[in-house]
């Protein structure tokens, strides 16, 4: 019996040593990423539509802020240029990664203190397209981070890296969303919100400053003078390529309808957290305290504790069972909606509910950063996270209307069973051996080697 398990002290060395890598250098420096990555959709959507909300104006305007996530599910038709696009000096100074990434920061910081400038409330005209193009720098920027923090991760130190990136990001998700509401609130430092989100544009800094760290990366950008022969071969290499590679894999469609599922029933449920609160008879306090406290420290405590997971018992029963405990964390929002205003429960359910979430999407972040091949980093990973975003952006935008319908314990138990889709599909893709417990499933810059290295091996 002892010969099918590892000896205690052998299993001890194994976590010791898996949770030693999240103080590594390239780690470390991911968290800083994630920070820069995570800030400026929440400064778009949760911060955005509370200003709008503080200062007057009507539900029915607040509602476009929705539209504003497109960007984040469209980045896959730009990323090609950011894979095959040289940019005039910066890319010679500072390499292909790092050039794009300063370049856009850069951009990005100016854009934020335009939104934050733009008096909506006579000007919303002005505040809408200095929205969307932040929503563009933003989604941009994750692109590049992406690309980035996947080839800077040496194989042992993926899902280390992937964690702390996790909670970078949603250090910047806190940042963005309680900070600068503080800044801004005269309960607060009491700027206004013009000077918030000009202090909050400074969060480009912890992703720049890891840039420099880390060095130029692995992705490299040949200049070549226009001729119709060099277009040819960047529409090819850069726009084609990335597709026909992916998609000639085994198992592809399956993939992509797996990664369009599997955090659908989260997303749905979160999308109506807020109202469900608030119909409860839950107050601001109740709701700021629980999930900025329990929420925020559950997030970080199951990301760090993702990463060993993924070490200790592989990528294919930890993606499995994620999703079966992330249905369940929608059954206690159920119990929550059925209670009389408990505190203890809604504490208990938002600290299950992040903690697992945080647990699934580093999980699945891990896999969709093994699936990239790196010849095409940019463009494959953004295609995955853009089919992942669908979901979340335009899924869950009925959701008002089937909580009207069912009720809230009856909505709860439906976005429950949404998670039995992305369920099913991982369980085919198990059975057809499309994903294993091998954290890399990409092949090596320039080969196209993912078929020969794919999921099956």
């Amino acid at each position: 019996m002892t010969g099918h398990h590892p000896p205690a002290d052998a299993a001890a060395d194994n976590w010791r040593t898996s949770l030693g890598r999240y103080l590594r250098p390239r780690p470390l420096l991911a968290f800083l990423l994630g920070i820069s990555s995570g800030f400026p959709l929440t400064l778009l959507l949760a911060t955005m539509t509370y200003w709008l909300s503080k200062i007057g104006i009507d539900k029915k305007t607040i509602g476009f802020a929705i539209a504003l996530g497109t960007p984040y599910t469209l980045k896959f038709l730009w990323a090609p240029l950011i894979d095959g696009i040289s940019l005039p000096l910066l890319t010679r100074i500072f390499g292909q990664r790092r050039a794009w990434l300063l370049f856009v920061q850069a951009l990005l910081a100016i854009a934020i203190i335009q939104l934050g400038a733009s008096d909506p409330l006579h000007h919303i005209g002005r505040f809408a397209f200095w929205g969307l193009v932040v929503a563009f720098l933003g989604a941009t920027q994750d692109i590049v981070i992406d690309a980035y923090r996947i080839e800077m991760l040496p194989d042992d130190e993926l899902a280390q890296g992937t964690a702390t990136n996790q909670v970078g990001y949603r250090t910047g998700n806190l940042l963005a969303g309680a900070g600068t509401v503080w800044l801004a609130s005269t309960e607060g430092a009491g700027l206004g919100w013009s000077a918030a989100y000009a202090l909050s544009a400074t969060l480009v800094i912890p992703g720049a400053l890891a840039a420099l760290a880390i060095g130029p990366g692995k992705r490299t950008a040949v200049d070549e003078p226009f001729t119709f022969a060099a277009f040819r071969h960047f529409l090819w290499h850069n726009v084609v390529a990335p597709f026909v590679d992916f998609f000639r894999r085994p198992g592809a469609l399956l993939i992509l309808l797996f990664v369009l599922t599997y955090k659908l029933g989260d997303a749905v449920g979160q999308n109506m957290l807020s109202p469900m609160i608030v119909d409860r008879g839950f107050t601001d306090t109740d709701y700021i305290a629980i999930n900025k406290l329990v929420g925020f420290w559950a997030l970080v405590v199951g990301s760090l504790v993702a990463g060993a997971l993924i070490a200790r018992f592989g990528m294919a029963r930890l993606l499995f069972g994620a999703g079966v405990i992330m249905s369940g964390a929608n059954l206690l929002f159920a119990l929550v909606a059925t209670s009389d205003r408990s505190i203890a429960l809604l504490t208990l359910a938002v600290g299950v509910e992040n903690l697992f979430a945080a647990i699934s999407l580093t999980v699945f972040a891990t896999y969709l950063s093994g699936l990239s091949s790196t010849a095409f980093t940019a463009t494959q990973y953004a295609l995955l996270s853009s089919v992942a975003a669908v979901g979340r952006t335009f899924a869950t935008t009925p959701s008002g209307y089937v909580a009207t319908a069912l009720g809230w314990p009856g909505f709860y138990v439906f976005a429950a069973s949404l998670a039995a889709p992305g369920l099913l599909f991982l369980w085919l893709m198990l059975r057809a051996g499309f994903v294993s417990d091998t954290i890399r499933q990409r092949g090596v810059e320039g080969t196209g080697s993912d078929e020969r290295r794919s999921a099956t091996d």
